[in-house]
């Protein structure tokens, strides 16, 4: 095996004491030297050496969504008899392998290097996988590695990367098939059980709180009186859409663009192959999957990928509008609202002894600004202007990259939310209480009564005077008469300015009730 000096940037100490084996190969462009222990070939080694832009590879999932995609096509060439059974479970074996990270091969990152900033239909991640399925192939019948383009040993049931592994696809109905599995399986396994977890306890965390009256806030002002139960109610609301918009986006993800391979018009694959890969992906990892209706629309523009990210784009909001809502009503402990009690979990500040921040909220909000980000690359990935120019999307890698890590930072940040926050959040119904108390918006509850004006003044006296709304109605509007003629007097006033009865419809009710 020959060996050459390992390039180390400007570190001469690690240039000249550490050297790589290597392994000659040859592809369509000629011979390459690889390194002599990874799975690779000449080709991945081209885009590594092309594309040394971010140092971060193309995601986990679409690789795995790789492993899942070969195997079903494996599986369908052999029913269409295009491909004999030992080659077939060859295939699928190393697909498993792959599948399972490779840990006995050093782990994924060795053996799948291309940078995510690469060809734009995604050919060198094809390539790379192509690759790896061959020399897997290679191990399990005890050849060396890069034997995958002997004629000898491909003449004695060996497998080609090309004319095997990657039999009646194309980069540009692979990957873009890869992509919509790689995302709904991520939403289904991942970011929907989260999502669902969070509603949940949102839910529980309603009906619990359900009898703590507060004080609302419109334009961050006080309102009318509210129920915590009632603000918490539209926090798990916002949760069941989520759910409701993460289930669109698997369906919209499930119309598949494989069996279109260069450019939709299906050459070189069985006429049947869409349909059975799209069956035989279902059955493997039991998500609806369908043909593309249209395999021109399917490869020449990402839109189900835009909608998916949309969806996930207003789930950030909903997230963010949760995760700040609680953060404020949180404020204090002593000088702020503080009608909610956050957890601590760390403390928050160098210089000030005792203080605690909001810091999962915090982060979640953050998490959410990513997820905004990322539906804007998605977008600009989709443009037909820039990217989806004729026949072919050619910013695939920078959709999947975003789209992937939408689903990942939800799915982890709507499970940090859940246990470090709302599952040790706990309401303070005595500030609660306090504060509706002192608001000046208690009045509304006036104005049928009073009328609009009178109530106006009694909130304004009671503002000048430091007094609340109770104590200046017992003493200017008891005695006085309602709009209908009756006396007003100070049982009249409690039952006016009842908190409970101004977070029912029409103000009507009985404490408790």
């Amino acid at each position: 095996m020959a060996k050459r000096p390992s390039s180390a940037g400007s570190d001469r100490r690690s240039q000249s004491t550490a050297t790589t084996e290597v392994r000659l190969e040859k592809d369509t462009m000629g011979e390459m030297t690889v390194p002599a222990d990874v799975l690779y070939g000449a080709s991945t080694q081209r885009a590594v050496l092309n594309f040394p832009v971010s140092g971060s590879p193309v995601p986990r999932e679409i690789i795995s969504a790789y492993a899942t995609l070969k195997a079903a096509c494996a599986t369908v060439n052999f029913k269409l008899k295009r491909l004999d059974k030992k080659r077939c479970d060859l295939i699928i074996k190393a697909c498993d392998e792959i599948a399972d990270g490779l840990p006995s091969r050093g782990g994924w990152e060795k053996h799948f290097p291309v940078d995510v900033f690469q060809t734009g239909s995604g050919t060198s991640t094809n390539m790379n996988v192509n690759e790896v399925v061959a020399n897997l192939v290679c191990l399990t019948r005890g050849a060396p590695i890069g034997s995958s383009k002997d004629p000898v040993y491909l003449k004695g049931g060996g497998i080609h990367p090309n004319d095997h592994v990657n039999m009646g696809q194309s980069s540009n109905d692979t990957f873009p098939t890869a992509i919509h599995i790689a995302a709904a399986r991520a939403i289904a396994s991942d970011l929907l059980p989260a999502v669902q977890r969070m509603g949940k306890k949102l839910q529980q965390q309603a009906k619990a709180w359900d009898k703590i009256v507060k004080i609302g806030r419109t334009h961050l002002q006080d309102a009318t009186p509210i129920r915590l139960g009632q603000e918490f109610s539209g926090f798990a609301s916002q949760m069941t859409h989520a759910e409701s918009r993460l289930r669109q986006a698997v369906i919209a993800l499930g119309e598949l663009a494989i069996g279109g391979t260069a450019v939709g018009t299906g050459i070189n694959a069985h006429e049947d192959f869409d349909r059975m890969v799209c069956e035989e992906l279902t059955r493997t990892t039991g998500i609806k999957f369908r043909k593309a209706e249209n395999h021109f629309e399917a490869q020449h523009a990402k839109d189900a990928c835009v909608e998916a990210s949309g969806q996930l784009k207003t789930i950030a909001t909903s997230l963010t509008k949760i995760a700040a809502d609680i953060r404020l009503m949180g404020m204090g402990p002593r000088c702020g609202i503080g009608e909610l009690v956050i957890p601590a979990v760390q403390p928050g500040s160098s210089i000030m002894p005792g203080k605690v921040n909001p810091v999962i909220a915090e982060a979640l909000i953050m998490v959410c600004g990513q997820v905004i980000a990322n539906d804007s690359a998605v977008t600009f990935g989709n443009l037909g202007a820039l990217n989806s120019t004729l026949d072919l999307n050619v910013a695939m890698p920078l959709i999947a990259r975003n789209l992937l890590e939408s689903i990942r930072l939800l799915a982890r940040g709507c499970d940090m939310f859940t246990t470090n926050l709302l599952e040790g959040l706990k309401p303070d119904e005595a500030r609660c209480k306090a504060l509706i108390e002192g608001s000046l918006a208690m009045c509304t509850s006036l104005v049928p009564v009073i009328g609009y004006d009178k109530s106006a003044a009694l909130a304004k006296d009671a503002f000048k005077q430091g007094k609340t709304v109770r104590q200046l109605a017992y003493e200017t509007v008891v005695g006085q008469k309602d709009n209908a003629g009756k006396v007003i007097t100070r049982e009249d006033i409690d039952a006016y300015l009842n908190p409970w009865s101004m977070t029912l419809p029409g103000g009507e009710g009985s404490a408790g009730g």
